[in-house]
């Protein structure tokens, strides 16, 4: 994304200074960068999302996920770059602790998941004008009984992003990023009785008419594009998996 360097500035800072207002909240809530669901006090859809996706991803009209390209030998040795530039980077944070003690944060740490994200919001806002493969918005742990193990990292990118303005991030030929679509989540009151084959990323119901007719609330987009990566892996193929 080209802007002015002037005007890039100008709104930076802006956007820097209402991001230092913010930049708490959005921690002790647990937003994810890139969510659009502004009306939904409580995280209802997030956390409803994120229990549905707790054995991972799942295709169909619950996600939306970038076509293939053919893959160009600039693009093989552009992805191999960005992998070990962020292999580099996040080898470090191999002690989770060093993450928590340098801004990142467990979003939903009570909740079971297969991978936990720690975020950084600050990288997430910045990854909304700029990418740097060395500057990931989440790192990806697993949790063992004696903390978390680091697997990978997650790069986002704002949900209106193009695809050639994904390919400029990260080439479409080797990756495929995705976002998560069409969730109906039950009504507040209604979570823990709610018929989990109906609602949520992994429920039958994937049209606005169907949720409502169900009685739930209709989330086109829950939050932006996004992609993993998994730098410590031994093949191209497992360190673009998704």
């Amino acid at each position: 994304m080209l802007v002015l360097a002037s005007v890039f500035v100008l709104v930076a800072a802006g956007a820097g200074r209402l991001h230092a207002q913010n930049a708490q909240q959005h921690q002790h809530d647990g937003a994810m960068p890139g969510m659009n669901m502004d009306d939904d006090s409580g995280n209802h859809a997030e956390a409803g999302a994120m229990q549905s996706m707790e054995h991972g991803h799942h295709m169909g009209a619950h996600m939306r996920m970038t076509p293939s390209r053919p893959a160009s030998a600039e693009d093989r040795q552009r992805a191999d770059q960005i992998a070990a530039a962020l292999g580099g980077a996040i080898e470090k944070y191999k002690d989770y602790r060093v993450a928590l003690a340098e801004g990142y944060r467990i979003f939903m740490p009570n909740l079971p998941q297969a991978q936990y994200h720690f975020t950084n919001y600050w990288n997430g806002f910045l990854e909304g004008f700029t990418f740097d493969p060395a500057r990931p918005t989440s790192l990806l742990y697993r949790k063992t009984k004696d903390g978390y193990e680091l697997v990978g990292a997650m790069y986002t990118a704002p949900r209106t992003a193009s695809l050639d303005e994904l390919d400029e991030r990260i080439p479409l030929g080797v990756a495929h990023w995705h976002q998560h679509t069409n969730l109906c989540m039950p009504k507040r009151d209604e979570m823990k009785q709610a018929d989990w084959k109906k609602f949520g990323l992994t429920g039958s119901i994937s049209t606005e008419p169907e949720c409502k007719e169900a009685g739930g609330r209709f989330y086109p987009v829950i939050f932006g594009w996004m992609v993993h990566v998994y730098p410590f892996e031994s093949s191209p193929a497992k360190i673009w998996a998704q």
